[in-house]
């Protein structure tokens, strides 16, 4: 077997000493929390729901786990080398989690995001030592980042190409794998519903996958904010089908995204805008905290489930996903100013989804 060459073995010294430092962090990092929500009316109906709280992570969102497994599988395939600047499009929360790693590896790394992402998120992609790199369209996003990335030499992540397959969705300590491990001693262990948004479709392939690998009798709903394109490509297959884009930062697509696989959910339910923040707000009250929007996209599917399983005299559980925390949106979706202005009123949303979670406004 012939000898390495100083520089590749310069090259392979450097990949696992960067793989190294991403198992140490895995070893530090200890699980999210399942959080039972206090909702006594639908529990006496025998409906308990759920939220896996993902803002707990090293970067404060379940973006977290996806940059992990982006970073593994692109030094695995020998598409990072040191010095290799990592190139992202993001809206935000995956370019967090992304600055992030590339700092722990000493990577210098760049995020293509609109214009309208919040200013606390990118606060935060500077803290790790991230670029911020503007469009004026969440549509622009893909090709400037592939153009920064071929002109600095760098390597383009693509989140929403290699989300589905870069995750390992059979278990490892997936989502997937962790959630069902915690729902064990609950009433309902088996969820009758996951929900999950969309942005790149990753988490909800590794979910619809992992179910079926194990059998479960769990269903998979996606709540897709409005302006959206993935509940029209769900029920058309129109892989071309276009759209405005979602106004709720982290879900939601101007157009389909290759990891996003239809066959894996079982349905799609279409939100407003207002119901989303409507339901961000009910859910801080009950929690006693803040929450991004998102979460409140998927908390209106959940309600929306349980109302309907409560009809047919149902019982059983309803899992999703607290996806970030609030703080990141303190100055938007949580300014009642900025709320009036692009939404315009929510609280007639705000009394119709409480009396859906039995709390009577």
């Amino acid at each position: 077997m012939p000898e390495q060459t100083p520089e590749a073995a310069s090259d392979s010294r450097w990949l696992r000493g960067a793989l190294a430092r991403i198992e140490a962090d895995v070893c530090r990092s200890a699980d999210t929390h399942l959080i039972a929500l206090p909702l006594p009316a639908l529990a006496q109906a025998g409906i308990d729901l759920y939220l896996k709280d993902e803002s707990t992570h090293p970067t404060g969102s379940l973006k977290h786990r996806l940059a992990r497994s982006l970073f593994l599988y692109a030094l695995c395939n020998g598409w990072l080398r040191e010095g290799t600047t990592v190139v992202e499009a993001s809206s935000g929360s995956t370019a967090i989690s992304e600055a992030w790693f590339a700092r722990l590896i000493g990577l210098p790394f760049m995020a293509v995001m609109t214009r309208t992402t919040s200013a606390e998120k990118i606060e935060q992609i500077r803290f790790y030592g991230g670029q911020c790199h503007f469009v004026d369209h969440g549509s622009q996003v893909y090709a400037e980042a592939a153009r920064l990335a071929r002109d600095c030499g760098g390597h383009y992540m693509d989140q929403f190409t290699y989300a589905e397959r870069a995750t390992d969705w059979r278990g490892n300590n997936s989502i997937a794998h962790s959630l069902f491990e915690q729902m064990q001693c609950e009433r309902h262990p088996v969820p009758r519903w996951i929900v999950a948004g969309a942005g790149t479709g990753g988490t909800s392939a590794t979910l619809g996958r992992y179910v079926r690998y194990r059998g479960h009798d769990t269903r998979l709903c996606v709540a897709d904010p409005e302006g959206s394109v993935f509940a029209a490509y769900h029920a058309s297959r129109d892989g071309a089908i276009t759209g405005p884009g979602s106004r709720i930062e982290g879900i939601g697509r101007p157009r389909v995204e290759p990891s996003f696989i239809p066959s894996l959910v079982d349905r799609m339910t279409p939100v407003s805008n207002g119901d989303s923040i409507a339901a961000m707000r009910l859910l801080g009250r009950l929690l006693g905290r803040r929450v991004g929007p998102s979460t409140g996209t998927s908390l209106v599917a959940m309600l929306q489930l349980a109302q309907q399983m409560k009809e047919r005299g149902e019982s059983g559980s309803i899992v999703s996903l607290l996806c970030d925390a609030g703080e990141r949106y303190a100055a938007t979706y949580h300014d009642d100013a900025w709320v009036q202005s692009q939404f315009g009123d929510c609280s007639a949303a705000e009394v119709h989804l409480a009396a859906l979670a039995g709390l009577g406004g």
